[in-house]
């Protein structure tokens, strides 16, 4: 249960940070790749299960 609660998590994060938002534009795509990349490491350790 705990990972599927910081996916979720996370998954608000990259809604947040993505570059359509007005205060979030000037920061470009790097915050919202690296939550990104992130949720795709989380997805690969739990589809594996090391966590």
């Amino acid at each position: 249960m705990g990972p599927t609660v910081l996916l979720i998590i996370l998954a608000a994060v990259l809604l947040a940070v993505l570059p359509a938002w007005p205060y979030s534009r000037a920061w470009g795509a790097f915050p919202a790749g690296l939550v990104g990349l992130i949720i795709v490491l989380l997805l690969v350790l739990m589809f594996f299960d090391k966590i």
